[in-house]
């Protein structure tokens, strides 16, 4: 297994500051979504431009929506054709006009 980086002590703080700020904002996306301040089409635009939105996962982005459960979630991606490991920002657009028609129907 390979190592992680050698880091200075000033580079690791660094490090740490960055992924607080990271995952503090996924939150905040994610509490968008689940209010509905923010739309999954709307979400995906941004993610090719946003590093913090393009590198959060699909599942989670799905997850989040209202009446989207992980059953329904995990579903909806495995008939799309979906990794669950996959990123926002790592969707194909046939990907993403599947995931956007699929979400949009009743």
């Amino acid at each position: 297994m390979p190592q992680p980086p050698m880091l200075t002590p000033e580079q690791r703080q660094a490090a740490l500051a960055k992924a607080a700020i990271a995952r503090k904002a996924r939150a905040e996306v994610k509490d968008h979504l689940k209010s509905g301040r923010v739309t999954l089409k709307e979400l995906l635009t941004k993610a090719s431009s946003d590093e913090i939105i393009g590198k959060m996962k699909v599942l989670a982005a799905l997850e989040s929506l209202p009446g989207t459960g992980k059953v329904k979630a995990r579903k909806l991606m495995d008939q799309i054709g979906i990794s669950e490991t996959r990123r926002l920002q790592g969707l194909g657009a046939k990907q993403v006009g599947a995931l956007l028609e699929a979400i949009e129907r009743p």
